[in-house]
């Protein structure tokens, strides 16, 4: 008798601690990662070359691949990785990651918790969402990838704080294509050359494309709206960019194209509209034996149109358009811009005539610095930009000049007619 109520009190102890650990289970919350099936079984048990095509739901991370296998969500497949490290992993080569929702990586900078992390080469991330991520997808000496139609955003946090969007560090030969980008800090290349970066949309970052000693590159067909600085080149050489659309890059620090040291670079057939500066030059080329050649832009609607930080040489512009910006062309510390070669651009601002019909003005177009000089030599004068004092100053010394006007640069052949046709409405997000 005694026995059997032992038997019976055990019993009663292991169904109450049984209880207990489910309430214990029941009481986590619903995005905890461990509240999830893990997914690295189910990868482990994927053969080489085979493919693991998830069921609808919610797998816990983190998932780590280093074989040539297919991973599969269907567009109903979630990995959340529970606030810690990178959601997917690819250390090996040959591998996809496609149509699955990427959520909730860490948060460590220095670790570069990322939303997928490839290390290997030959590798395919495409039509995924990659959400709540610090970094968006992550090439590290990785090559030969494709980066695809994925939509990325980061965590909510200050802008500074985030992680790159999308950021190649010493990779080569990828291609970036066709992705959308909102609300994430920069879209980086560390010392990576021979890429491809084409249709791909960055809304609301800081830098929508930076490139950092990064040389062969192209940039085309890409769409940057709202950003602090569109593009930026610094210290890359021979990057070709062309027919992309920059668009409202605000601020004080607001970019639409930006050249740091930047050398043989072809800038080509590209809108740059409504951004605080739309070209900026800082020593570039900076070697002296390569040109820079901008053609076939229209630049429109900026504050300014062209700053050149200073008086430098060596950069060729030809048949773009200048329309409607607050000031065509500024030149940093007293200098002009007459040095680089002007031919065949289109400037609204022109005052002459084109008797013979041929379309081009039958004397050149020559920018002059009156006293609009004021707020690019005194920081404090830029409040009055556009103000009637500084406008009537401006209007007396070109009817009645009291200093001697400085030539900023002259086009000897200017067209008459826009180089290049305005963007459709379909480009606006």
């Amino acid at each position: 008798m005694a026995r059997r109520l032992w038997v019976v009190l055990v019993a009663l102890a292991l169904s109450g601690a049984a209880h207990g650990v489910t309430e214990a289970a029941d009481d986590k919350p619903a995005g905890s990662a461990s509240a999830y099936p893990p997914i690295q079984p189910l990868i482990d048990a994927t053969p080489d070359g085979g493919t693991l095509t998830l069921d609808p739901g919610t797998y816990a991370g983190p998932a780590v691949i280093d074989r040539p296998i297919t991973l599969d969500g269907q567009d109903k497949a979630v990995i959340d990785n529970g606030g810690e490290g990178s959601v997917v992993t690819l250390n090996g080569d040959g591998s996809t990651v496609k149509n699955l929702t990427l959520r909730n990586s860490g948060h460590m900078l220095d670790r570069i918790d990322s939303g997928v992390d490839v290390r290997g080469r030959s590798n395919v991330v495409k039509n995924n969402v990659i959400e709540d991520c610090l970094f968006g997808v992550n090439l590290q000496q990785a090559s030969n990838n494709v980066v695809r139609q994925n939509v990325i955003s980061s965590k909510h946090i200050d802008q500074g704080m985030r992680g790159d969007a999308i950021r190649l560090w010493y990779s080569t030969d990828n291609q970036i294509v066709g992705n959308h980008i909102e609300d994430s800090r920069d879209t980086v290349f560390w010392y990576s050359k021979d890429n491809i970066i084409r249709d791909n949309v960055v809304i609301r970052g800081r830098y929508g494309m930076h490139f950092m000693y990064s040389h062969y590159n192209l940039l085309e067909g890409n769409s940057y709206y709202d950003n602090t600085v569109g593009v930026f080149l610094m210290y890359s050489d021979s990057i070709v960019m062309r027919g992309n659309h920059i668009e409202r890059s605000h601020g004080a620090s607001g970019i639409g194209i930006g050249f740091k040291e930047t050398s043989g670079v072809t800038i080509a057939d590209n809108q740059v509209l409504g951004n605080a500066t739309g070209l900026y030059m800082d020593v570039s080329p900076y070697d002296r034996d390569m040109t820079n050649t901008i053609e076939r832009n229209r630049i429109a609607y900026n504050g300014i149109g062209i700053l050149f930080h200073n008086e430098w040489s060596g950069n060729v512009f030809r048949a773009n358009d200048f329309i409607s910006n607050f000031t065509e062309v500024a030149v940093y510390g007293g200098g002009g811009a007459t040095k680089h070669q002007w031919e065949s651009n289109h400037w609204d601002a022109y005052e002459g005539f084109d008797r013979d019909h041929d379309g081009i003005g039958d004397t050149p177009f020559q920018h002059f610095q009156y006293a609009d000089r004021l707020w690019m030599d005194i920081p404090e004068a830029q409040f009055f930009r556009g103000s009637v004092i500084l406008e009537l100053l401006d209007f007396m010394e070109r009817l009645l000049p009291f200093s001697e006007p400085r030539l900023l640069l002259s086009d000897a052949r200017p067209s008459l007619n826009a180089n290049i046709a305005p963007p459709s409405a379909k480009e606006q997000p």
